[in-house]
């Protein structure tokens, strides 16, 4: 009884989540359809009829393709957990690494490994398909391989060694470990927050220092003249990979660091450029990093609150085929398998959050300049560049765009500045 009731209940929440990206991806595709050949008046200066139609058809392509991947998933999903593949698999693993410590974290790293594989034709499909087919693949697949191979090596190397850790904690203090775990995990992520820069992305990317010039000293006045003191401004060559671009700060204190993509440098002008630095210094000086670190921490440690009190009951683990004999180990697996499954409804929330922070940087860099011109121009050419979509549909960017629309961000862009 207890087995079916819990799977019908996860049958139907990953339905329930199916047929909701179902239907949102349905109601954009009719409203991207609906402007094709003739879009809104307020999104023909953007892009030329041209690049407009080709930002159509990389809007329809994505949308389709997401929705099969996501199908593709849901159905992986249910294998491994509604039609029990993944128990025998579990304990087949178990029982070559065996049950110590290391063996528990190296069963989990295993099964991580393996459960990641069908996932990765989507993956090479995405690159070298679809990306390729509107020109923005710059990849080989030699390249793509090897950035495989050291995501997996890197997530190994740092993963593996704080997992055998909590699950020392578990042995350690059998009731509390929970709240060890989460305070290890959160110095962790400061720490990687910091060293990250310096350490992990040169791995992936090479990062140079952006040379001498008027660009160099006009982004680092900026820096200093909205209080934002950084080691470095470093110039990243994601023009390997993609001629998407982006820009952003990481790390704290005095490993703070601006990145800009050379392909962003390629695509504006300096006052541009100001105006997309003075963005990212908006969330600095917003405080929107510490909020979502804040955020991060609370989750994680609800999260891990939420994995102990389960890890007691016999039916979580009886549920999915497991038993209770099978420990923490099965509880923090199938804990982070059907967390998505709940999750999935609050994106709108976190969203929401995040569209908030992005106006009040946009608002930060338009006072910081003296004018929004320059960072609406910046928006307009990387809109273009990047092909975005122009019109989705509100429902369907309420629960997914983590950033508001183009027209959206022009409008506050033009609305009067509130002390």
């Amino acid at each position: 009884m207890t087995w079916t009731l819990v799977l019908t209940v996860f049958t139907a929440l990953l339905l329930a989540q199916v047929v909701a990206d179902t239907w949102l991806d349905a109601l954009n595709r009719r409203q991207v359809r609906a402007h094709a050949d003739k879009p809104p008046e307020a999104v023909r200066e953007v892009m030329d009829a041209e690049t407009y139609q080709r930002s159509v058809q990389y809007t329809l392509a994505k949308n389709s393709f997401g929705q099969w991947q996501g199908w593709y998933d849901a159905l992986w999903l249910f294998a491994w957990i509604g039609l029990g593949l993944l128990p025998p698999l579990y304990h087949w693993l178990a029982g070559i690494f065996g049950g110590s410590l290391w063996g528990q974290a190296a069963t989990l790293c295993a099964l991580g490994i393996i459960m990641a594989l069908p996932g990765l034709p989507w993956g090479w499909a995405a690159q070298f398909r679809l990306e390729a087919k509107f020109g923005f693949n710059k990849s080989t697949p030699k390249l793509w391989v090897t950035d495989l191979f050291k995501g997996a090596a890197v997530g190994l190397v740092l993963g593996y060694p704080l997992l055998c850790l909590v699950l020392w904690f578990v042995h350690w203090q059998p009731k509390w470990w929970w709240l060890w775990a989460w305070a290890v995990l959160l110095i962790f992520q400061l720490v990687m927050v910091a060293l990250a820069p310096r350490f992990i992305m040169p791995l992936f990317n090479k990062l140079t220092p952006m040379p001498e010039g008027e660009l160099r000293e006009r982004l680092l006045a900026l820096a200093e003249r909205t209080g934002f003191h950084c080691s470095a401004i470093d110039v990243m060559d994601g023009s390997k990979r993609s001629t998407h671009s982006n820009a952003f700060f990481t790390g704290f204190g005095r490993f703070r660091r601006i990145v800009l993509f050379d392909t962003l440098i390629a695509q504006l002008s300096s006052r541009e450029l100001e105006a997309v630095l003075a963005h990212e210094i908006g969330h600095y000086r917003r405080g929107h990093v510490p909020k979502m670190l804040a955020f991060s921490a609370l989750s994680s440690l609800a999260g891990l609150g939420l994995v102990a009190w389960l890890a007691g009951q016999g039916w979580f683990y009886e549920g999915f085929r497991f038993s209770l004999a099978d420990g923490m180990p099965a509880a923090l697996l199938l804990f982070m398998l059907s967390a998505e499954l709940v999750t999935f409804w609050l994106h709108p929330l976190g969203n929401w959050w995040s569209r908030k922070h992005e106006y009040e940087a946009d608002a930060f860099a338009r006072d910081a300049l003296g004018e929004a011109a320059p960072l609406s121009s910046a928006l307009r050419k990387m809109y273009e560049k990047n092909l975005s979509n122009l019109t989705p549909h509100p429902l369907f960017s309420f629960f997914h765009y983590s950033h508001p629309t183009l027209l959206e961000r022009e409008a506050a862009l033009r609305a009067p500045a509130t002390a």
